[in-house]
């Protein structure tokens, strides 16, 4: 009598085990067995809100456009007004030699290169030279310096200006180029762990089911209802997936040591994700992207790629570049003229022949011209060959860009297509394990074909888990090789 109530509960145990199974089925084709709590989600908008405010890449690309900036700044300098002044005086002998004082105030202008001055002198003394000799009252002017051949209309200083403005453009996008780099790499270490989690729940479940299996053989096996090799082979099957079960936590720690290399608190201190933190709950069910939403990435890419950017920024330096050797050919011709005065305010009398006026003047010209122009034509030569380098570049890279958005988009249909066929089989498969568990409650089935159907459902769900994952993982490659980040 005893030995019949203890079939009749390692019966129902069995039935038991078959309902804890096809549970199993159920919950596993939804994609979770039990919904974790929610504040312990850690979301990829989570990841991308500590990466883009605190990660010390993100925030050592922004200090590009700082240090391109800090460059025009530095470039301004040349359109700093100067002011310089010296003095020298002699005395020997009880005579004075000569007591010289000059100053000038220079003020360079945009328009055509030229330099508006302001100057003073005072040379006096018994051995002043003549050339040089003023008033005892000084000799104040007012000029300017102006290029009428090289320098006109450009010159180093506004060439450098030019340059260093350009560059700020240039050096954005190579901010949004490294930033794109490293939301890319974040993305990919996210979805890794998201397989790595996934793996890890379908596996220890598995060990769940296989444990209670083999607890329940080894019992019938006991009471002689079963031969003790379907114990010995349910063991076996326990064994297989602890040792799964133990190689998966290893991945799953690795993995979520990658996604914290990412993350950073304000202060700049290194953070860790949770033991308790999980990946989000994706499915099969995963965003289309249409044939239309191709044409415009292309279409973007083409006007607003970093690389493009930067490529075309060094083209318009390479052009003004070009422009100044081009200048550079030109003769040097520089003319400067001051009318003088020997006047220090406006309100002391000073005789017509000493104000300022066109018969007091002091002119001078400068000119100079190499014969072969070999330096000027030889750097222009340089400068063209850098362009047709460039140009070719810049086709080679837009043509590039646009097939590796077209493979990562195919890419990207393929594993659309593998998913749909993917959820198929895994209905179909949780049929046969359906159907597989009633014909054991008929006594038509053995244990050792509901192991290999449950054992290939596993298999097939984490399949799913793993191009769900590369599928994301896609995606986020497809807006990276177009230049962007996916809202």
């Amino acid at each position: 009598m005893k030995r019949t109530q203890m079939n009749v509960m390692i019966k129902w145990g069995v039935v038991g085990l078959s309902l804890c199974t096809w549970l199993f089925v159920q919950d596993a084709q939804a994609g979770i067995a039990c919904a974790p709590d929610s504040s312990k989600i850690f979301t990829i908008t989570d990841l991308r809100e500590l990466v883009m405010q605190n990660n010390p890449v993100v925030k050592q690309a922004g200090l590009l456009g700082d240090a391109a900036r800090a460059r025009v700044t530095q470039a301004l300098g040349s359109f700093d007004p100067n002011l310089k002044a010296s003095f020298d005086q002699k005395q020997f002998g009880g005579k004075d030699y000569y007591n010289h004082w000059t100053s000038e105030l220079k003020v360079p202008l945009w328009l055509a290169g030229a330099d508006l001055k302001i100057g003073f002198d005072r040379n006096v003394g018994a051995y002043t030279n003549p050339e040089t000799t003023t008033p005892l009252s000084g000799l104040g002017g007012v000029g300017i310096s102006l290029p009428i051949g090289q320098g006109l209309l450009i010159d180093a200083r506004r060439n450098t200006l030019r340059q260093s403005r350009v560059m700020v453009d240039y050096a954005e996008a190579e901010r949004v180029n490294e930033i794109n780099r490293v939301w890319f790499q974040a993305v990919k270490d996210y979805w890794n762990w998201f397989y790595a989690h996934q793996q890890y729940d379908l596996i220890r479940r598995g060990v769940e089911l296989a444990n209670t299996r083999y607890i329940a053989t080894r019992n019938q096996a006991l009471l002689g209802d079963k031969p003790a090799i379907d114990s010995v082979e349910a063991f076996i099957t326990v064994q297989e997936r602890s040792i799964q079960l133990a190689k998966i936590e290893i991945e799953i720690q690795n993995s979520r040591l990658l996604v914290s290399n990412h993350i950073w608190d304000e202060k700049g201190n290194p953070l860790e994700l949770p033991e308790d933190a999980v990946p989000v709950n994706a499915d099969s069910a995963v965003a289309i992207v249409s044939a239309y939403q191709l044409d415009n990435l292309l279409n973007s890419a083409e006007d607003s790629h970093p690389k493009l950017q930067m490529l075309r920024s060094k083209g318009v330096q390479l052009a003004i570049e070009r422009n100044y050797l081009r200048e550079m050919l030109k003769p040097k011709l520089n003319v400067s003229g001051s009318l003088l005065t020997t006047r220090r305010d406006f309100n002391s009398y000073v005789p017509d022949y000493y104000d300022i006026g066109w018969n007091n003047y002091k002119v001078g010209i400068d000119f100079s011209f190499p014969l072969f122009l070999r330096s000027a034509r030889g750097k222009l030569n340089e400068i063209k060959v850098k362009q047709m380098d460039l140009n070719l570049n810049v086709q080679n890279e837009t043509r590039t860009i646009q097939t590796n958005i077209r493979s990562s988009f195919n890419d990207l249909k393929a594993y659309q297509a593998q998913l749909t066929i993917q959820a198929q089989s895994i209905v179909n498969q949780r049929a046969l394990l359906q159907g597989e568990l009633q014909k054991f409650d008929l006594g038509e089935s053995t244990l050792f074909l509901i192991n290999s159907r449950e054992s290939k459902l596993i298999d097939m769900l984490m399949k799913q888990a793993e191009l769900v994952a590369k599928y994301q993982q896609s995606l986020a490659d497809l807006y990276y090789k177009a230049g962007m980040i996916q809202d």
